[in-house]
């Protein structure tokens, strides 16, 4: 399989991380697409570099989230105004509107986090294990406990207000 193959075949099985991480990094569709594809121009620019000391899917969050963060900190320094009325989230055919407006709502309190601690909920509701946020992130696994602890309590009382 030529390496361009193999790129396109392990985005499109991994293609939901991409989904989850825009929605919640960008504020509308126009800038999860635009992020989307700076993941992905990311993602190929470090392809060769892919050793396989991790699972495809923990290095792909790596990138995703430090592209994310990073893409943040530029509109914050261009004075980006937030909009979160267009959030978007991942279209499908069958259309549950309870579990979406629910979905939607978690989106938007998550959208309030700062950077790193919107990266680490996104890892945790994707059913990583706490040692493998560790590797993604870099942070020590009873300091990624921590700090799921105190971001779990401030949607609590995000939710509650």
């Amino acid at each position: 399989m030529h390496k361009e193959q193999l790129f396109v075949k392990r985005i499109k099985e991994h293609e939901g991380i991409l989904y989850k991480i825009t929605s919640v990094y960008a504020d509308n569709k126009y800038d999860q697409q635009d992020l989307y594809q700076e993941i992905v121009f990311n993602l190929w620019k470090a392809f060769d570099s892919f050793r396989g000391d991790s699972k495809w899917s923990t290095w792909m969050y790596r990138i995703a989230l430090n592209t994310s963060i990073t893409h943040k900190k530029k509109e914050k320094r261009n004075g980006f105004k937030v909009d979160l009325e267009n959030v978007v989230l991942r279209e499908s055919d069958e259309y549950d509107t309870t579990f979406e407006e629910q979905l939607k709502e978690l989106y938007l309190q998550i959208k309030q986090l700062n950077a790193l601690d919107k990266g680490l909920i996104l890892l945790l509701l994707e059913g990583k294990k706490y040692d493998e946020i560790a590797v993604i992130t870099g942070l020590s696994p009873s300091n990624v406990g921590t700090r799921i602890s105190r971001i779990k309590q401030k949607l609590k009382q995000q939710v509650r207000h």
